[in-house]
């Protein structure tokens, strides 16, 4: 295969531009917004942005509202709302701290399963095929058989239809030859 393809690339002469059927090609066709902006960033390289940890702040009210107490509220419902949510994910910890093992180790004997069944199902559709292969491979032996069989009785028979043609050919000449020795006699 490879000869034959260096064969061909000897071959061949492509034109000045042998693609010009096709469409031009977008290179940006599965850019995302994203990754724009992200190759840009790394284009004119510039570094990273760190890790913002404004959503982990607790700020006090503008300088204006120090003595409002409706702001001051807004302030202490924000850090509540941020320490259940530091909390929460405590929580999760704790449990995939505590169950994450056994979780895993379920999914691991989930995954196994599957594997061993899978691999069953497997050997028996090779099995499967196996005897369909055999199966095939014996009714083409019989058909083969039974092939060379009838060309053998095939070419007997034309034999057979030779011989009796010659025959045929050797007493239709003798018939003529009798009839002219009896137009003579006559």
């Amino acid at each position: 295969a490879i000869a034959m393809v260096e064969d061909e690339k000897k071959r061949y002469r492509p034109t000045k531009n042998y693609l010009e059927h096709l469409p031009p090609l977008n290179l940006n066709a599965f850019e995302t917004d994203v990754m724009r902006c992200e190759f840009e960033r790394v284009a004119a390289r510039q570094p990273m942005d760190t890790l913002s940890m404004k959503r982990y702040e607790l700020p006090p009210p503008p300088p204006g509202k120090m003595t409002d107490v409706a702001a001051w509220g807004e302030c202490v419902d924000n850090s509540m709302a941020q320490l259940e949510h530091q909390a929460t994910r405590i929580m999760n910890l704790d449990l995939m701290n505590e169950f994450g093992a056994e979780a895993w180790k379920a999914h691991n004997n989930v995954l196994q399963h599957m594997l061993t069944r899978s691999q069953a199902q497997l050997q028996e559709y090779k099995k499967e095929i196996q005897e369909l292969n055999w199966s095939r491979k014996s009714m083409q032996t019989k058909a083969g058989e039974e092939l060379r069989h009838l060309e053998s009785s095939w070419v007997s028979l034309v034999s057979r239809n030779y011989e009796i043609e010659q025959a045929c050919v050797l007493l239709e000449a003798e018939i003529a030859k009798l009839e002219r020795e009896k137009e003579s006699q006559e």
